[in-house]
């Protein structure tokens, strides 16, 4: 067994070199994290807006109920969207477990209540502090969301910001419907399990400080937009 020191040596040599299977993992997880934001920002923002301005009976149920899901256990949702894909399930003819397009779907179901409670949050405050500009304009109520969407633009940037840092440490529901498969669905959090368990810890620590860069990239510029909204706030 490598000591923490060797280990994290041999780490930084594997992540200098960068060779092609380190690429491929890592391309694979970045291709399927923003592909799953991508899909979960075109339904959670609209979705998000429409709660936040719309008044019907149960409105306030569902977004307690969409608050609450963003804590979502993981695992759970990889069992739903297994069983969903497995031959026996409702999507199996589609063929599509252990694919790439399955852990797509699976980070796209954890995230959209990320990105729907929080725009529902922000578009409530800015259609109560524009509602009567707006009403003057008299614009109708798909072109109110799409000024307040607008005018929102940097805190709704944090939400998708904070999507995708859920979505790219995800483990547990991707293990289970893309099945780590060596040059097929291996994404860098599969791979950190399934090396840490051979005892390969270079690799698994490798993976790990480039995941932790990314997390640490995506955190600067959740700071770096909060910081941009203030300044043109304050103009």
């Amino acid at each position: 067994m490598q000591s923490f020191t060797q280990s994290l040596h041999e780490a930084v040599r594997l992540v200098a070199a960068f060779d092609g299977d380190l690429r491929e993992i890592i391309l694979l997880s970045l291709q399927v994290s923003g592909m799953a934001l991508a899909v979960a920002a075109l339904i959670g923002l609209p979705l998000g807006a429409f709660l936040a301005m719309s008044q019907f009976r149960f409105r306030q149920v569902i977004l307690t109920i969409v608050t609450a899901l963003m804590g979502l256990p993981p695992v759970v949702v990889g069992l739903v969207v297994y069983l969903l894909l497995s031959n026996n399930g409702a999507l199996g003819p589609l063929q599509l477990l252990y694919t790439p397009t399955a852990m797509v779907i699976a980070q796209t179901i954890l995230i959209i209540p990320i990105i729907t409670a929080l725009t529902a949050q922000t578009i409530e405050q800015l259609h109560h502090e524009y509602k009567d500009q707006l009403s003057l304009l008299g614009l109708s109520n798909s072109a109110r969301i799409k000024t307040l969407l607008w005018e929102g633009r940097f805190d709704l940037a944090t939400a998708l910001l904070a999507g995708f840092g859920r979505s790219i440490a995800e483990v547990g529901a991707v293990i289970i419907v893309g099945g780590n498969i060596n040059h097929v669905t291996r994404v860098m959090t599969t791979t950190i399990a399934l090396e840490t368990s051979k005892g390969n810890l270079s690799l698994a620590l490798g993976l790990g400080l480039i995941l932790i860069a990314i997390s640490l990239t995506v955190n600067a510029l959740l700071m770096l937009l909060r910081n941009y909204a203030r300044r043109a706030a304050n103009e």
